[in-house]
């Protein structure tokens, strides 16, 4: 028997018709066959994105869910076969086509977060930002110009944003051959520009705080990804970092992206159906 839905982090039906057809084919479906799965994907889905909401540990998932270590052994097999980031791709492409854009973009925004590391990280993977005065890691995030995510990288937060730049947006060129031009902040100036436009052909401009100017600033192309890492840090999983292994960490700030735009599909679904907002009814 399915069980009963009443988490705020729970899949809505509609938000599952998008994400079931984006998932693998279960190996018990495919030539090669396997045994059959004991869980219904929905429910492991549903287990994953709790613990991302509610920052629990693995061990402490409710027992309405499977057990733990099922839920815990398709969210990293899922991140090693690289299936969130195509889940990821394809709700970006379907919200920038509802937009009316094309479905790849041209133009980018990155910047990055450093925060704290639990006691479970190892020292292998963590280091002392001095500027920022935190042990812990440090987020990548690559974002388009409406703040869809393209790409998150994690790494130990004494890296500094130029070092992990050329990673970023080495891989990002590969990805997304389209991208023309990319938005940072002044951390990222210097030979990075000169590197990116010779190695990548890719256009790096940073955007400067205004001199003698007190207090918050809203920055023009900037403020598209720090409001991307806010809404991401709403997910409590991600108040710190709690992964042992860096792609985890990379895994569930994606999931923490994919329920975001989920939401916003199916939001934007109901206020062109003319229903009300409210998704209680849609759910089991």
């Amino acid at each position: 028997m399915p069980r009963r839905r009443f988490y705020p982090s729970d899949t809505f039906d509609d938000e599952w018709l998008l994400i079931e057809p984006l998932l693998p084919v279960p190996a018990c479906d495919t030539p090669a066959g396997g045994r059959p799965e004991k869980h219904p994907r929905r429910e492991i889905v549903d287990a994953i994105r709790y613990v991302v909401d509610t920052g629990c540990k693995w061990r402490a998932l409710p027992r309405d869910f499977p057990p733990w270590r099922t839920c815990y052994g398709f969210m990293a097999r899922w991140a090693a076969a690289g299936v969130v980031g195509q889940i990821r791709d394809q709700l970006r492409k379907r919200i920038r086509r509802e937009m009316g854009r094309s479905p790849g973009a041209v133009a980018t925004v990155i910047d990055s977060q450093s925060v704290k590391a639990a006691e479970t990280v190892g020292r292998d993977s963590r280091g002392y930002d001095g500027a920022k005065k935190i042990n812990g890691r440090k987020r990548h995030l690559e974002v388009d110009t409406k703040g869809l995510p393209l790409f998150v990288m994690v790494t130990p937060a004494d890296m500094t944003d130029r070092d992990a730049a050329r990673e970023v947006l080495f891989r990002l060129r590969l990805m997304h051959p389209d991208i023309t031009i990319a938005w940072a902040d002044s951390g990222y100036a210097g030979q990075l520009v000169t590197w990116a436009k010779r190695h990548l052909g890719l256009t790096l401009k940073t955007v400067s705080r205004p001199k003698n100017t007190p207090g918050f600033v809203v920055l023009p192309r900037r403020w598209v990804v720090e409001r991307s890492l806010a809404w991401i840090m709403h997910a409590r999983r991600h108040a710190r970092d709690y992964e042992r292994l860096i792609q985890h960490s990379e895994s569930l700030i994606t999931w923490a992206a994919i329920t975001l735009m989920t939401r916003r599909i199916t939001h934007r679904s109901s206020r062109r159906s003319g229903q009300p907002d409210s998704r209680e009814a849609n759910r089991d």
